[in-house]
């Protein structure tokens, strides 16, 4: 398979690891919540397979943790690993220390499955933002050169943050930022690439914002949860704007999705950077 056009990234993760929510999502009720995470993940990856696509799988260290078969059957799979972080905390909601310590802890969980390689980082909700820059210092440190997680969103991000590869200087050297694909809707960037902005999004209508932004040199980063596409997801009351994002449009969204994977090129996230001019 040649270098691909697009990078399609995976965040693993449980239906239940939802920011700032609490209450009856609390980590300290997790152990007793039903975990979907194996059979929806295995759904994904039958899926890629059929698609014939590689992709870059941002893992949780809490689901390397309990789940170690899962993340070995995605390697073997020959998938990129990266880390999503080990207890899916917003890191501006961390301290320096607080972050470093998660990030390890992820990185000992995916080390005790076999990947010593990690490909990668992304925060938990983009959540390497204007409060959290010292976070990509971190990451050099602790020698990851590739990072995905400050979104051109306002909310979560900035969206005057650049939209293509690029580099970000650190005291400890560069790492390459991939943000995810948005556009314009009614002034506004809005999610192009994934959650509630891909779901909604008819196929074709996703294809050609695609090819337009390759014939501008402008290749998409795409990113999914295993979780949206559950044929039976557990439904909790939550707040209405996490509501909006987690459930919204989750309706043949596989259907959907395969359609998008069939009707271009992707892969991991290591050949988009590679390929890019940055």
């Amino acid at each position: 398979m040649g270098t691909a056009a697009h990078a399609l990234t995976i965040d693993v993760e449980e239906w239940f690891h939802i920011c700032g929510v609490g209450g009856a999502l609390a980590a300290s009720n997790w152990p007793a919540l039903p975990s979907r995470v194996v059979p929806t993940t295995t759904a994904l990856l039958e899926l890629l397979d059929r698609c014939g696509i590689r992709a870059t799988f941002f893992v949780l260290g809490y689901v390397a943790e309990r789940h170690p078969d899962l993340i070995r059957q995605i390697r073997r799979a020959n998938h990129e690993i990266g880390s999503h972080g080990h207890q899916h905390d917003r890191v501006y909601e961390l301290t320096p220390s607080q972050f470093e310590q998660d990030l390890d802890r992820s990185r000992a969980a995916l080390a005790s499955c076999g990947v010593t390689d990690i490909a990668g980082f992304r925060a938990p909700e983009w959540s390497i933002n204007d409060r959290s820059l010292w976070a990509l210092d971190v990451l050099v440190s602790r020698g990851i050169g590739i990072d995905s997680s400050m979104a051109p969103l306002r909310i979560v991000g900035n969206p005057r943050y650049p939209q293509e590869v690029h580099r970000r200087a650190t005291a400890h050297g560069e790492i390459v930022e991939c943000p995810p694909a948005v556009h314009r809707r009614l002034g506004q960037n809005v999610p192009q690439g994934g959650s509630w902005g891909l779901r909604m999004s008819r196929p074709a209508a996703v294809l050609r914002a695609l090819e337009a932004r390759l014939a501008a040199g402008r290749p998409a980063v795409l990113w999914i949860h295993p979780w949206e596409i559950d044929a039976d997801p557990p439904h909790i009351a939550l707040p209405a704007a996490s509501r909006f994002a987690h459930y919204f449009c989750l309706s043949g969204f596989q259907r959907r999705l395969e359609t998008i994977l069939r009707g271009a090129a992707f892969g991991p996230l290591s050949e988009l950077v590679r390929a890019s001019p940055s």
